[in-house]
């Protein structure tokens, strides 16, 4: 995946993507955290946590796809509108190694803004010790910017 140049349709997008991902408390569970942030990009970092492997101690595929879909999903919320929200339409994800390491970093990025539907795609990363990295999964999403529907970022 190359680097975004998208400009942002709202002034405050970094703001509105904080506040709407201390919203989750699903992220907040899993000890995710957002890590950098640029127009139609975002980083969400994660540590290794026993809880939430499955039964070899891999990370679990279930929490790779969700932190992967949130990294998505607020990559393709930092390019929309102030009246917007976003909503996941379909994903697709591709996972290309075991989910183990101390850390993990979930990379989305906007492939293509439209005004209600955004297309991005998401790398997911494992890093030991020493800071080597392993692409573990990929991911394809669709999102769409719903307005007028009484949810809100």
């Amino acid at each position: 995946m190359t680097a975004t140049m998208f400009q942002p349709r709202c002034a405050d997008f970094e703001t509105r993507v904080q506040e709407s991902f201390a919203r989750q408390g699903m992220m907040r569970s899993l000890g995710a955290t957002l890590a950098r942030m640029a127009p139609g990009e975002v980083t969400i970092s994660m540590p290794y946590a026993a809880e939430f492997t499955q039964q070899h101690g891999f990370l679990h595929g279930g929490t790779v796809a969700s932190v992967l879909d949130s990294a998505c999903g607020f990559a393709g919320f930092s390019l929309m509108d102030a009246d917007s929200a976003v909503l996941t339409v379909e994903f697709k994800i591709n996972f290309l190694a075991p989910a183990q390491g101390e850390r993990f970093e979930f990379v989305g990025r906007v492939v293509k803004p439209g005004r209600t539907l955004v297309l991005t795609e998401g790398r997911a990363e494992a890093m030991d010790d020493a800071g080597a990295r392993r692409l573990i999964a990929t991911m394809s999403c669709t999102l769409m910017a719903v307005r007028d529907r009484g949810i809100s970022g």
